[in-house]
């Protein structure tokens, strides 16, 4: 039986690396992007089943030819995307968040997620999936995040239009909100008391993992998530 495709970007570490593996054990061949881990996303790849891809999200002619690229080296269109790319930068309070810095986590995150997006909507098999990573930070308040935040609503807001509109292809579209993930991009600039703040924040008093994360990502993928559309599902150990 013919092993179907999934497009994850962003997928050489942290959370989206942990996707790169679950869909691959769950039957999939993966083609995964990455930008500056060269090293990570080669020790991820399987000959025939796991490929890497340089890509940077935000150049719009880049996307379109790698989902070419893809479409052309697995000689077939993916049944799952996953819009993982993404950055983070300094938390700080809105007045004194830097416009180059919110220029560039919106590029990445909003603009870079619309290419991937606008690729995925026409490229997607009918019956396929959808899913987009935004965080639960846009249902929970805090200072500093304002920016960071405001690019994964976008997301949100995107996801939740497509959802009406490739249902008609029975495209379900879905996003995964995570809360704190011990991932390099959660403890980049981090003190250990705000680690600590993010880890109260949930009733078990830790941080989730890249694999819990993965594995809402899987259901979604799978056919066992078939009446699950248009929804953003926080996987965040209620941070509520």
């Amino acid at each position: 039986m013919t092993r179907p495709l999934a497009i994850i970007t962003g997928g050489s570490r942290g959370i989206g690396a942990a996707c790169v593996q679950a869909l691959y054990r769950d039957g999939f061949n993966v083609a995964f992007t990455y930008v500056n881990s060269p090293e990570a996303a080669q020790a991820l790849e399987i000959t025939e089943y796991v490929k890497a891809y340089a890509l940077d999200v935000r150049n719009i002619e880049a996307v379109a030819q790698t989902f070419k690229n893809i479409i052309n080296d697995f000689e077939t269109r993916p049944q799952v995307v996953v819009v993982n790319a993404g950055i983070n930068l300094p938390y700080l309070p809105i007045g004194q968040y830097s416009h180059e810095n919110f220029k560039q986590i919106m590029a990445v995150n909003l603009f870079g997620a619309f290419n991937v997006l606008h690729e995925a909507a026409q490229a997607v098999l009918d019956g396929g999936s959808i899913i987009g990573m935004t965080t639960s930070l846009v249902r929970y308040a805090a200072a500093g995040t304002g920016a960071y935040t405001a690019s994964k609503a976008g997301v949100e807001a995107l996801i939740r239009s497509m959802a009406k509109e490739l249902a008609v292809r029975n495209v379900r579209v879905n996003a995964v909100a995570p809360g704190s993930v011990d991932t390099e991009l959660f403890h980049s600039g981090k003190t250990d008391e705000a680690k600590t703040r993010s880890a109260a924040l949930s009733p078990f008093n830790r941080i989730g993992t890249t694999a819990e994360v993965a594995e809402v990502v899987s259901f979604l993928a799978s056919n066992k998530a078939s009446w699950v559309h248009g929804q953003i599902i926080q996987p965040n150990g209620g941070m509520v």
